[in-house]
This record gives C-alpha cells, sequence and structure tokens, in this order.
C-alpha cells in the first residue's frame, strides 16, 4: 500500500474513532458550563467533565450525545442509573421533563 494511501487511511480511522468516543464519555458536548433549570422551582446547575452539580451537590455522571439530544446517565447519588435526556434548542437553552435550561451568562 503506497504511504498516501496508508497515511489517509490511518488518519480515517483514527477520526472515526474519535469521533465514536465522543458520543458517549465524560464531556458534556453542548451543555458544557452554567445553567438555571426552571420548573417547579429554579435549580442552579453545572454541566462538567464526568460530573453534575446541582443544588451545590456533585453526582458522576456519563453523557451520551444522540443528534441534539444528550443523555446524562447518573452513577453516583440518590439518581443512580437514572438517564435525563436534554434536548439543545438554541445556543443558549434546552429543555428536559423537568424544566426548561437556559444557561448562565
Amino acid at each position: 500500500m503506497p504511504f498516501k494511501q496508508y497515511f489517509f487511511t490511518t488518519f480515517y480511522c483514527i477520526a472515526l474513532l474519535i469521533g465514536c468516543a465522543n458520543n458517549t464519555l465524560d464531556n458534556p458536548g453542548e451543555l458544557a458550563g452554567k445553567w438555571r433549570l426552571d420548573g417547579l422551582i429554579s435549580i442552579p446547575m453545572e454541566f462538567k467533565q464526568g460530573e453534575v452539580t446541582a443544588l451545590d451537590i456533585t453526582e458522576k455522571v456519563t453523557y451520551e450525545a444522540k443528534g441534539r439530544d444528550i443523555l446524562v446517565t447518573y452513577k453516583t447519588g440518590v439518581a443512580k442509573g437514572t438517564v435525563v435526556k436534554y434536548t439543545i434548542t438554541g445556543d443558549d437553552s434546552a429543555v428536559t421533563e423537568l424544566g426548561t435550561l437556559k444557561r448562565v451568562q
């Protein structure tokens, strides 16, 4: 196999693996940062690498991106095993069954 073809084949495989790995990892993607959940009560939330903080309680999570949806699976705490779906509706907004999220600047 010529070097040029080998290089591009290898590069493509590595890019594909990185892309697949980013779908289910610690990375919150578009949810990264501080938000306010407006529902029955207003709750400050922060999505960081491998964790979510809400009401000053930090839980370990994993994130899975599926189009505009981000599935957050709780690995610790009271919500352990629970999956919450957040749908990104704009640059600074998202919705979930629990209410509407607005990004905090």
